[in-house]
């Protein structure tokens, strides 16, 4: 399969048409047909579904569309680390994220940056650990910021001075409101929205002292933002980390601690035994910099 070959495929992809690509491309229909029917033949799938006025993809050309994104940006990156000026830098960095208020350490860190060098370009992923892991192993993400728990096998990895706290989030006049931290028992019968991370689930299981079955848990969520809306709008409450979610002001929102007190730690992650470009060097080194500030 050539990289060509991907180029016009993902064309088509995106107008929907041999036609259309064609023109884009500036080469004959035919050729574009014939190109495609080969590498339908050579994969043994239908990529194709031709109908009257435009072209849409099976699943297998769904598949074959996220995995040739994949390639070709991979090829951009490299051309673009290996060209990269000596004395400036010069390129792109794919930081992965999750929802924490320890963000803030990274943002300054890429804040300086930027500042100090100006071509350089951050691109952020907001996921959860697993779908930042899986982006660093394909080599689609340099960084992963990440939560704890999280399997460090694979990563080398800095702690950074943050620590976020486990608790729940309310309405200001639910019954919980007037406590001042949230115990397992507090939380018997009450319906619950969880994050949907398998590690942060044997956490919570871990607090409870036994299966998280014994809470009433109505519902996962893999970031905390539209969460915060089923609470605000029902009678449901949300197990989160603190900070994450405005509680202060006009918010009809609170947020209560646990007890006993759950903490977690804020890391950030990259691929182990990989050689790193300078780009990623120096906002590693920024990083640490701002650590000891």
């Amino acid at each position: 399969m050539e990289l060509r070959t991907l180029q016009y495929f993902l064309t088509i992809a995106r107008e929907e048409s041999i036609s259309g690509a064609a023109e884009y491309l500036h080469i004959t229909q035919p050729t574009l047909s014939r190109q495609m029917k080969d590498l339908e033949s050579q994969l043994g799938k239908v990529l194709f579904i031709r109908g009257k006025r435009r072209i849409t993809l099976t699943d297998e050309g769904i598949l074959l569309r996220k995995r040739a994104e994949e390639i070709i940006h991979l090829l951009e990156r490299a051309e673009s680390e290996v060209m990269a000026n000596e004395e400036l830098l010069i390129g792109d960095l794919y930081i992965g994220c999750g929802e924490s208020e320890g963000m803030r350490i990274i943002a300054k860190s890429m804040d300086s940056m930027q500042k100090k060098h100006p071509l350089v370009k951050f691109h952020l992923f907001s996921g959860k650990a697993e779908e930042i892991a899986e982006k660093i192993d394909a080599g689609l993400l340099d960084f992963g910021i990440v939560i704890e728990p999280i399997d460090l096998t694979h990563y080398d990895y800095l702690r950074l001075p943050f620590h976020d706290t486990w608790g729940v989030l309310m309405k200001k006049d639910s019954p919980l409101a007037s406590l001042e931290k949230i115990t397992p028992e507090d939380l018997r019968g009450i319906p619950l929205l969880c994050s949907s991370q398998g590690m942060v689930k044997n956490e919570i299981a871990g607090w409870i002292s036994g299966n998280q079955r014994k809470l009433n848990i109505i519902g996962t969520y893999n970031l905390i933002f539209n969460a915060s809306l089923m609470v605000e709008e029902g009678d449901y409450y949300a197990l989160c980390l603190d900070k994450i979610i405005n509680t202060s002001g006009q918010s009809t929102l609170c947020f209560r601690p646990l007890e006993p007190n759950l903490e977690t730690t804020l890391m950030i992650i990259w691929r182990k035994y990989q050689v790193f470009p300078k780009i990623s060097e120096a906002f590693l080194k920024k990083v640490q910099e701002e650590i000891i500030k």
